[in-house]
């Protein structure tokens, strides 16, 4: 296994410097080592609650990145120097005397004054929530607006028109709902959640950074793909496959995974967009990849009321036909583009990457035994495999500094630091998100808006499901423009899901469908996150790798559409769910071919094959009856068979 990052390549905080070495640095990271130190803590005895837990470290979570933000001078930047630290010394002492007076009086506020609250209650939590809102305003700006604007219809309802009036509601409502109440707002369930089951993955996450597990998946996954420049292009599929498994975003992926592959592509012959579009499209699968789903698996959960594991079950699915058609697309427009032979002078993959690849998958393998055949809760799972990581990962990397005979003391805790910084800083920030997004659904609560646009839904629905449908379609791609998946989704959850249910949808495809919907947010022109972070890599036009991510991401519109025509896909894991799974599969692989494949050098007789490739996709994906789906899928299965053995033929003819 990997020795874990040297003195060089040391993970640095922001700002480029080394907690080890620099005393700023050093100064920042306090707060992050007191906020993972509470959380193991609380993971080991589970003292006093989600909900307590979320009142103290919600605050620490701000101080966190506060110190994070003023280390790196990324706090107020146009601030003068003193300024900018009197100001971050204020919020942070602001959010830990809040974080101290919610902890005394926490039995208080919930009990003996629970709807009486004193002035200086509504203090504590006004000014949790307005620190948590200047965050948002910093890193999550759209976030931001959306929730100022939010806040301000409580108060001024009285002044909208129409369907949107109501009588408005007192700042001390809006300050109650927001933090005081503790079951909306900033302290409520999402952000318990943040800390609680989900940190506990991302536990899992960062050990694997740590340790270099990460980048040995990516390394090892290049070089198997870079021994043929045409299959080079699948080393993003397999990189960001396994990637995803543990990092759950789009755009983290394409940071990650990209940074490695676009620049093997571009030497091997692709031009910059098509490189960037090949990393777009894989990694948007990042969202889609169970166990995290962008975390999403875990919200979905929760609102229905049903188990993790539960959710996990039926996500794999969607995520396996989504990377196999991405596969399929990526292998096509390799096989049909100039791709060079550049010697990519790849260097063999060390015993330490074949370790730590092999340590991941028994991770993975141990998280699946725990909670699919244990049946132990995913928090307790995670946890468990996460020590079991720390001890062998950690193991290994003591007994290689032992019989090196290292002698710097800090080259021993270096990757234990990096641990406890890349947990901290993303519990940290996700906490954050949530807490904000708990403003967000406690103002769309209090204010009744779900069920006003509920209402048009539901009249779209005895007219016509296909519109109500098309219309939530459009309403969550509206928001996926300005607000990231996660915040998209529970939108989606909470504004249009019920009101689908209502009208005859089942509930898991109408949670699976907002949940494909705010993925495709990270896609969706103008706006593409994901499109953005490659493009960026690559030097290329963001615009152009945008459009030709588009037809390679068209698995993700497939699936939107598969889930209401083979709702067994999502409903109940076994044997329908296997059927679906192949109908949908071959159905969308054939249509990816109908896009991307070339078929014949006659041009004519191209577009005709191309059009009934199509044809009889649409008929195993739509056809209601499933003797004739099956029936379509057979014969395009053959079909492309037959077509592809031909085609190779061709090309070794040189045709």
């Amino acid at each position: 296994m990997t020795t874990g990052p040297s003195a060089t390549d040391a993970e640095k905080v922001p700002g480029g410097a080394d907690p080890l070495r620099s005393g700023v640095a050093t100064a920042a990271f306090v707060p992050g080592l007191i906020f993972f130190g509470a959380l193991m803590i609380y993971y080991a005895s589970g003292a006093g609650g989600p909900t307590l837990l979320a009142v103290m470290m919600v605050p620490l979570a701000l101080v966190v990145l506060l110190a994070r933000e003023w280390a790196a001078g990324e706090f107020y930047p146009r601030l003068r120097p003193a300024a900018r630290g009197t100001l971050a010394l204020a919020q942070g002492v602001a959010a830990l005397g809040a974080a101290f007076y919610l902890r005394v009086e926490f039995e208080a506020i919930r009990s003996s004054r629970l709807g009486l609250w004193n002035p200086a209650d509504y203090l504590a939590g006004a000014t949790v929530a307005l620190l948590v809102l200047d965050y948002t305003r910093r890193r999550y700006f759209p976030v931001f607006v959306i929730n100022l604007l939010l806040v301000l219809y409580c108060v001024y309802g009285y002044m909208a028109p129409g369907l949107l009036h109501h009588p408005g509601l007192s700042w001390r409502r809006v300050v109650s709902a927001v933090s005081l109440e503790m079951t909306t707002g900033v302290f409520e369930r999402l952000a318990q959640l943040g800390l609680t089951l989900i940190g506990s993955f991302l536990l899992l996450l960062a050990v694997l950074r740590a340790f270099g597990c990460v980048d040995s998946i990516l390394g090892v996954s290049a070089r198997l793909a870079a021994r043929s420049p045409r299959l080079l292009p699948q080393a993003a599929v397999l990189g960001s496959f396994g990637v995803a498994a543990v990092s759950g975003s789009g755009a983290a992926n394409a940071a990650t995974t990209g940074a490695a592959t676009i620049p093997l592509f571009i030497k091997a012959g692709f031009t910059r967009v098509q490189a960037a579009a090949i990393e777009t499209a894989s990694s948007l699968g990042g969202q889609l990849m169970p166990p995290l789903m962008g975390i999403s698996a875990f919200l979905m959960a929760e609102l229905l009321g049903v188990g993790y594991v539960e959710v996990v079950a039926r996500g794999f699915a969607p995520a396996l036909i989504y990377y196999a058609g991405v596969a399929l697309g990526v292998y096509l427009l390799s096989a049909r583009l100039p791709v060079g032979s550049a010697d990519l002078d790849l260097p063999p993959a060390r015993r330490a990457d074949w370790a730590n690849l092999a340590v991941y998958v028994g991770a993975v393998v141990a998280l699946i035994w725990l909670m699919g055949v244990q049946r132990q809760p995913a928090m307790v799972a995670a946890q468990q495999v996460f020590l079991g990581l720390l001890v062998v990962l950690g193991g290994a990397f003591l007994w290689r500094q032992l019989r090196a005979r290292v002698r710097d003391g800090r080259e021993w805790v270096r990757p234990f630091v990096r641990l406890v910084e890349t947990f901290a800083q993303t519990t940290a920030e996700l906490t954050l998100l949530l807490a904000s997004l708990g403003i967000l659904t406690a103002a769309f609560t209090v204010t009744g808006i779900p069920d006003k646009l509920g209402v048009l839904l539901l009249q779209l629905a005895d007219f016509n499901l296909v519109l109500m449908i098309i219309t939530a379609f459009a309403f969550g791609y509206l928001i996926g423009m300005g607000l990231p998946v996660t915040p998209t989704y529970i939108v989606l959850a909470v504004v249009t899901v019920p009101f689908m249910v209502r009208a005859g949808v089942d509930p898991w495809v109408a949670h699976f469908f907002a949940f494909f919907v705010a993925v495709f947010g990270e896609l969706s022109p103008p706006t593409s996150v994901t499109a953005a972070v490659t493009s960026r890599i690559a030097n290329a036009s963001f615009t152009r790798v945008m459009w030709r991510a588009m037809g390679l991401c068209l698995p993700l519109l497939v699936l939107m559409a598969a889930i209401f025509t083979r709702p067994d896909l999502v409903v109940e894991p076994g044997r329908a769910q296997a059927g679906a799974f192949v109908l949908v599969l071959i159905g969308t692989l054939g249509l990816v071919a109908a896009l991307q494949g070339v078929f014949s050098p006659r041009a004519g007789r191209n577009r005709f094959m191309r059009a009934g490739l199509a044809a009889l996709s649409l008929g195993a994906l739509l056809l209601p009856d499933a003797r004739y789906a099956a029936a379509c899928a057979g014969v395009l299965l053959l079909t492309l068979l037959v077509l592809g053995v031909r085609r190779r033929r061709e090309r070794r003819a040189g045709v």
